[in-house]
């Protein structure tokens, strides 16, 4: 057998990597014969060109170095005046042939390093061997070379050749992988390897995308495209004669033997995409096989980085897009990502709690966005469990039925999710709560629309969140406040980065803005408004809650704890929107109570009129000296107020803090099972 191995400058730049080198061949050397080829030492080829002394000087001591360190006693001696014969030879070789020393001196060091060993290894002369432009002669002379020599180890210098009359000449930067080549297919070798300091061929320059990924296996042509069109770990003229001598090429990593590698060969490319590369600002996303939709993916991937293609057409099998040469790199990224980085699926249990609009709304949500969700996130989102006020399921496959169990549902759940799961409370429950806490230490992350769960005494909010950061799962609650709107992330962002919160004004009693919004004096009262209203289910069962002002406090309550205020419903100042005394006995006395009570109400409205405010019930949060006072209440507002122009069940929050000279207005719908079912969905994907 005969292996063909080629090193780069890195891999041969000092003593330790010519030891790697020497380490790497002992597997090859048991197998047959074994050909060396090796580029100058890193930097060499630079200096030789620009030919400055002082940098000579320092190439030399350089090589001299090496010595020292890999041989010893009379060897080194040797060794050392060998390197010193060289460099005279350089000094009075013509100019045009200077360069051609690197190689002469790195691999020459390596013949001598593998003899003292005592390995029987021979220094063939490229400049003898390779001739320019004739393959015939150059596979002629490398198969005469190797029969008159009988050795383990050829060591051959890359880059250099000879030309037809004579003289002295080289392969091209690069052009050590093509001498490699050309002995690998005139010996018929059963291996070609190309030893770099990357793990083979990767979709992308890593310098420039760092989700770049080995290519395992791809076939000539696509190697030839990149390596045309860019991708520098191979020169491009190597394929060829491997080709043409059906032999692999092996991309392997100098500084990780056993890790990745690529193996260039004639089986067809096993996907459609290979890797994308770049000259200036020309890209290149090698295929395998023409696509009809890959240009469109191209600019659809270039628009999405906000990136303006000069150019894009389709060239065999690949993709050509021209581009500035200052965005080359987003757009190399933006490629990438595109054609070659698939999101990891995370698998996402899901156990729901509540069967009613909410929990209904987010099931059929979750069933319509699966496939779009999972390719745009990676998750893919199963739900596992479910439950209402008396049945519940589970089944792992994620078909749960809803039947009388005998056991609770809770218990079943943190007995069979597993860690990383989600309990998604979508109830009205007034104890769920108690719970939470020992969900979260079963490593079950919790997503909660309801805002009952969060108006609870301060303490036992903290001892929530203590429990949630202690097992390192979410607890998160956005649709408490707002439904969809983005409410409490855009306050605790603002207190996680110590910008002080001066006020809140919350107008989020979707029940009251309705009936505000519609009341007119003299048209329909404020009673019968109420009793639509509660028919409708926009109310709480008992209405009173929400003209007293309790659905309002639990928002408030929870607006104020994640501005890091620890807010109690006794700090609060509440003042419901009727008498203290339509708020006792049966619902039927309190309509009649409300009905006498429309003309004191008509004509607070008539006034607010007059000086032409709107009337909306407020929750509100002010810094004052001794800290924040809070109050919940009817509050006539003018129209340059956000709240004078909400209609229907809309919702407002102003924020105002201590950073930003204007208030923060989140305004939008605050009703609705679907948009409290995309919040709860926001909440999981998070």
């Amino acid at each position: 057998m005969v292996h063909v191995l080629k090193f780069g400058g890195s891999s041969v730049a000092g003593a330790t990597q010519m030891s790697r080198v020497l380490d790497i061949l002992e597997t090859p050397m048991k197998q047959g014969k074994v050909v060396l080829v090796a580029s100058a030492i890193s930097g060499a080829t630079d200096i030789l060109l620009e030919g400055q002394p002082q940098k000579l000087e320092a190439l030399k001591l350089r090589h001299l170095e090496i010595a020292r360190r890999l041989f010893t006693g009379a060897e080194r001696k040797q060794v050392q005046e060998g390197l010193e014969a060289l460099f005279k030879e350089l000094d009075a070789a013509p100019q045009e042939e200077k360069v051609t020393y690197g190689e002469l001196l790195s691999t020459r060091i390596l013949a001598w390093k593998l003899q003292a060993d005592g390995i029987k290894a021979e220094w063939l002369d490229s400049r003898q061997l390779i001739i320019k432009g004739d393959k015939h002669k150059t596979y002629t002379n490398i198969q005469k070379a190797i029969q008159a020599k009988d050795a383990q180890v050829y060591v051959a210098p890359g880059f250099i050749c000879g030309t037809p009359d004579g003289g002295v000449s080289t392969l091209g930067r690069g052009g050590s992988d093509y001498s490699a080549a050309l002995y690998a297919a005139a010996l018929q070798a059963d291996s070609l390897q190309i030893w770099t300091d990357v793990p083979g061929i990767m979709t992308a320059n890593p310098k420039q995308v760092p989700q770049a990924r080995t290519i395992p296996v791809m076939s000539y042509a696509a190697a030839l495209d990149m390596a045309e069109h860019g991708a520098k770990v191979l020169y491009a003229p190597t394929v060829k004669p491997a080709m043409e001598a059906g032999i692999d090429i092996e991309i392997r990593n100098t500084f990780a033997p056993e890790g990745k590698y690529t193996v260039i060969g004639a089986q067809p490319d096993p996907t459609q995409w290979i890797g994308v590369s770049s000259q200036g600002g020309t890209l290149r996303v090698t295929g395998s096989q023409p696509q009809a939709e890959g240009l469109k993916a191209a600019a659809d991937a270039l628009k999405e980085a906000g990136i303006a293609a000069v150019e894009m057409k389709q060239d065999g099998a690949s993709l050509e897009l021209q581009v500035r040469e200052a965005v080359v790199n987003q757009a190399l990224n933006a490629l990438h990502r595109t054609f070659f980085e698939e999101l990891p699926v995370q698998e996402l249990n899901l156990f729901i709690a509540g069967n009613g609009a909410v929990a209904q709304a987010l099931t059929q949500m979750i069933a319509q966005t699966a496939d779009s969700v999972e390719k745009r996130t990676g998750k893919r989102l199963r739900i596992v469990g479910r439950s209402n006020s008396k049945s519940w399921g589970i089944d792992a496959a994620g078909h749960p039925q809803l039947a009388p169990q005998s056991g609770d549902y809770v218990d079943a759940v943190i007995a069979r999710a597993p860690k990383g799961s989600l309990f998604i409370d979508a109830t009205n429950s007034e104890t769920l709560y108690k719970r939470y806490q020992e969900l979260l230490e079963a490593g079950i992350g919790i997503v909660s629309s309801n805002r009952r769960s969060f108006a609870v005494p301060y303490p036992e909010f903290a001892a929530m969140h203590a429990a949630a950061r202690e097992n390192g799962v979410p607890l998160r609650y956005e649709t408490t406040v707002g439904a969809a709107l983005p409410v409490l992330e855009s306050i605790a962002l603002g207190a996680n980065s110590c910008d002080e919160i001066l006020s809140i004004e919350a107008v989020v009693s979707c029940t009251l803005n309705q009936i505000l919004g519609d009341y007119r004096p003299g048209g329909e009262s404020f009673a019968k408004l109420l009793l639509k209203a509660q028919k409708a289910g926009l109310t709480e069962k008992d209405p009173r809650l929400d003209l007293g002002g309790k659905d309002a406090l639990r928002k408030l309550l929870i607006l104020a704890r994640e501005a890091g205020v620890k807010l109690e419903a006794e700090d609060v100042k509440v003042e419901p929107v009727v008498p203290e005394s339509l708020m006792e006995g049966s619902l039927e006395a309190f309509y009649e109570g409300l009905d006498a009570y429309e003309p004191q109400f008509a004509e607070a409205a008539r006034a607010a009129d007059r000086q032409g405010f709107r009337r909306r019930f407020v929750a509100s949060l002010e810094k004052i000296s001794q800290g924040y006072q809070a109050c919940i209440g009817l509050r006539n507002v003018p129209p340059v107020h956000p709240a004078y122009h909400l209609s229907g069940t809309e919702n407002a929050i102003i924020i105002r803090s201590a950073f930003h000279p204007y208030p923060l207005v989140i305004q939008g719908p605050g009703e609705g099972a679907r948009e409290a079912a995309s919040s709860i969905l926001n909440d999981i994907l998070r």
